[in-house]
C-alpha cells in the first residue's frame, strides 16, 4: 500500500457522513463499492461508519477486511468518546472501535460547553477527562486517533477558553490531529479564517475541518481553514450530507491541487475526478449535478456567442483550467444565442470543418435560429443537432425511412384498463411496411410500432433503447392549444444520444424525436441513409 504525504490529509467520509442524507440508503455492497471508487481516486482516509452502533456498519468493517485491498486510503472507524464516570478500557463502543480492525480511529467529541451539560448530562471538568481517556487508551491500543470537536465554531464563539481546553486535551493526549467541526454549518470564510488561526496558534496541536453546507460556504471555509494552516480536510463524493450537505470532496481537491498547487492526490489521479464522481453518484442512486464545479456535465459548456468567439482564439478565454485535467470535456451549446463561432465549434466537435465554406456555416445558423424559434432547443439533443448538420452539409434531408402515416388509439376498457395502440405506415429500402403494436402508452406503442416496421431490414435496431422520455408545454396562446416539445434519450449500449421534436401535440412532436432516434442510432451503427 502506498500513502500520499502525510503532511496533508484528504479525508473522506462519504460513507457515515454522506450516507446521512435524504434519499441515501447504503447497502454494504454499496459502501465497499463506493470505498473502492474513492481509493481508485486517491484520498488519503476513508470513514467507513461507526462499527458496533449498528449492524451494518458492523458487517461493513468486516467484509472489509477481507474485501478491500485498498491502495491508497486508510479506513477509519468512527465513534464517541467513553461514556460520562466510566473507563475507557472498560467501554464497549472504544472495544468495537478497537475490534473493527481500522488502523485510524475518529473520535467525536463534545466542544462546546452547552451541549457537554445538557447532552452529554455532565461537567466540563468530566468531559475533559472523557477526552483524554479515550485517546489514551485507543493510543495505547495501537490505533492512531484523529478528534472531531463537534459544535467547535459554536462553542468557540460561546466559550473560548473551553473550546481551547478541549483541543489542548486531545492534542496532549495524544491525538495526530484535532478537526474543527462546523457541525450547524453556519460558518462564513472570514471568521473561520480568524478562528482556525487562533486556535493553531493557542494550542500547536494539527488541526483539520470539516464543514457544512448550510450557508453555501462549505467549500470555502475548508480552503480558508487551509489558508490559516490545517492540514487536513474532510469532505464527502459529491457534497453528499445531513440536510444540505458537507463540503464537497472534488471541488475541494481541484482547488488544492490546481489553484493552490498542493499535491494531495496520488500522481496521475486528477483526471480521475469527472468519472470517479459520476461512478459514486450512480451507486447512491441519484444523478449527478450537472452543474457541479469541475466535474458536471455543463462545468465547461459554453452558449453565449460572445464566449465562443474568444474560446475559437484560446479555450483560456473563458475556462479557468483545461477541462481535460480533471477528466471532463468542453462542450459548445447550440441555442438562439449561438453566432457563426458557437456553430463553427460544435460542429468541429461533431467531426464538420464549416470553418471554409461561410455560405453553409450562416445556413446552418439561420436553421438553429429558425428551429429554435418553433420551439426547438439542440442543448440537449445533440443528436438532432447533428442531423440537421448533417441534411445543411449534403443539401437535402437523409433519412433511412419515408413515413406515410402513423396512428395512435387510446381507449378504456374493462375495470378501467387502459388500452394503447399504434399504427404506422412507412416506405424503406423500396418496400412498404406496416406494423401494429401496443404499449403502456401511445407513445410506448408508436415506438414499437416503429420498431416493428423496421427491425428485419435493420437488425442493428436490436441494440437500440429508449432511456428517458421528457415532455414539456411551450408557452402559446391557448393552454391545451400550445406547442409541445419532447426530448428523448436513447441508448446502443455503447453510448447515448438525444433527440428532441416539437408539434401541436404530444404524440406529434414525440414522433419527430423518435425518427431523429433511430436514423442517429442506424448511422452510429455505421449504415448511410439512403432516403
Amino acid at each position: 500500500m502506498s500513502h500520499p504525504d502525510d503532511s496533508f490529509h484528504v479525508f473522506d467520509t462519504t460513507l457515515r457522513d454522506g450516507a446521512q442524507r435524504e434519499g441515501i440508503n447504503l447497502t454494504v455492497a454499496d459502501k465497499l463499492t463506493i470505498a473502492r471508487h474513492l481509493d481508485e481516486f486517491g484520498v488519503g482516509f476513508i470513514e467507513g461508519g461507526w462499527p458496533g452502533a449498528n449492524p451494518r456498519d458492523t458487517e461493513f468493517f468486516a467484509r472489509a477486511a477481507v474485501e478491500l485491498d485498498l491502495k491508497h486510503a486508510q479506513l477509519v472507524a468512527f465513534g464517541a468518546t467513553r461514556r460520562a464516570g466510566g473507563k475507557a478500557a472498560e467501554d464497549p463502543q472504544l472495544a468495537a472501535l478497537v475490534n473493527s480492525g481500522a488502523p485510524v480511529v475518529t473520535l467525536v467529541a463534545k466542544s462546546h460547553d452547552r451541549h457537554v451539560e445538557l447532552a452529554l448530562r455532565t461537567t466540563l471538568e468530566e468531559n475533559l477527562e472523557m477526552v483524554r481517556d479515550s485517546v489514551e487508551y485507543l493510543r495505547s491500543r495501537g490505533c492512531r486517533v484523529f478528534i472531531d470537536c463537534e459544535h467547535f465554531f459554536d462553542g468557540y464563539r460561546a466559550n473560548r477558553d473551553y473550546a481551547l481546553a478541549v483541543v489542548r486535551t486531545a492534542h496532549q493526549a495524544g491525538a495526530d490531529v484535532v478537526v474543527l467541526c462546523d457541525t450547524n454549518g453556519g460558518m462564513l470564510p472570514a471568521g473561520v479564517r480568524d478562528i482556525v488561526a487562533d486556535v493553531l496558534k493557542e494550542t500547536g496541536a494539527r488541526l483539520g475541518i470539516h464543514a457544512q453546507d448550510d450557508t453555501g460556504c462549505a467549500i470555502a471555509n475548508t480552503l480558508a481553514a487551509v489558508d490559516s494552516g490545517a492540514t487536513h480536510v474532510q469532505c464527502t463524493a459529491n457534497g453528499y450530507g445531513e440536510r444540505v450537505g458537507n463540503a464537497n470532496l472534488f471541488p475541494v481537491v481541484g482547488a488544492l491541487e490546481l489553484k493552490y498547487d498542493r499535491r494531495v492526490l496520488p500522481e496521475g489521479k486528477l483526471p480521475e475526478m469527472t468519472r470517479i464522481s459520476h461512478a459514486i453518484a450512480e451507486v447512491v442512486n441519484l444523478a449527478p449535478s450537472t452543474h457541479q464545479p469541475y466535474v458536471g456535465f455543463s462545468a465547461f459548456a459554453h452558449k453565449a456567442g460572445l464566449h465562443a468567439s474568444a474560446i475559437k482564439v484560446d479555450p483560456d478565454l473563458y475556462q479557468h483550467i483545461d477541462p481535460e485535467q480533471v477528466g471532463n470535456t468542453m462542450r459548445m451549446l447550440v441555442s438562439d444565442m449561438a453566432g457563426r463561432a458557437s456553430i463553427e465549434l460544435k460542429g468541429k466537435e461533431l467531426g464538420y470543418d464549416l470553418s471554409a465554406d461561410r455560405d453553409l456555416l450562416g445556413r446552418v445558423v439561420a436553421k438553429v435560429k429558425e428551429q429554435e424559434n418553433l420551439g426547438y432547443t439542440y442543448e440537449a439533443a445533440d443528436a438532432s443537432f447533428e442531423l440537421l448538420l448533417r441534411d445543411e452539409v449534403r443539401g437535402r434531408r437523409e433519412r433511412f425511412f419515408t413515413l406515410e402515416s402513423w396512428r395512435t388509439i387510446s381507449e378504456q376498457g374493462p375495470g378501467g384498463v387502459a388500452g394503447n395502440e399504434a399504427t404506422v405506415k412507412l416506405w424503406a429500402e423500396g418496400e412498404r411496411r406496416i406494423a401494429t403494436s401496443e404499449g403502456n402508452g401511445p407513445v410506448d406503442a408508436l415506438d414499437k410500432a416503429l420498431r416493428t416496421a423496421l427491425e428485419h431490414i435493420y437488425p442493428q435496431l436490436g441494440t437500440l433503447e429508449l432511456m428517458d422520455y421528457k415532455v414539456r408545454i411551450l408557452e402559446g396562446q391557448h393552454g391545451t392549444g400550445s406547442k409541445t416539445r419532447v426530448l428523448i434519450e436513447s441508448s446502443d449500449s455503447a453510448a447515448s444520444w438525444s433527440t428532441v421534436g416539437v408539434a401541436d401535440n404530444v404524440i406529434a412532436a414525440s414522433w419527430l424525436a423518435l425518427e431523429d432516434a433511430y436514423t442517429y442510432g442506424l448511422i452510429r451503427a455505421g449504415l448511410e441513409p439512403g432516403n
